[in-house]
């Protein structure tokens, strides 16, 4: 591994988890694609992205604040997923699966930013 923020068990996560709506976004209407398929996998993917761009950062402060953008992305993940619920494009049973895994990285992330501060 040549990068740090690939020994991050919360960017494995991150990464895992945009992995996840991906493949749950597949299943949503063409009619979506540019709508919550697009917004969806953006916020998703967004959450690892600030992770690793946070850790190239000169400082803590640095990281700690690109780790609250993170956290922002997944909130709006969390947001999404109740849309898409509402709309019956996943199932309660998807909806509480990927809403427990956003729930873990929410602890993961808040944890993490804690340490930075420090």
């Amino acid at each position: 591994m040549a990068f740090k923020f690939e020994k991050l068990k919360v960017w494995e996560e991150a990464v895992k988890f945009a992995k996840e709506i991906y493949e749950v976004t597949r299943k949503f209407p063409k009619a979506e694609q540019f709508g919550l398929t697009s917004q969806l996998n953006r916020a998703a993917v967004s959450i690892s992205l600030n992770i690793a761009e946070g850790e190239g950062r000169r400082s803590n402060n640095d990281f700690s604040r690109f780790i609250q953008i993170a956290i922002g992305s997944l909130n709006e993940v969390v947001t999404l997923l109740y849309i898409t619920l509402e709309q019956k494009y996943i199932s309660k049973m998807e909806f509480d699966n990927l809403y427990n895994r956003c729930e873990g990285i929410s602890k993961m992330l808040h944890a993490f930013r804690n340490t930075l501060k420090r």
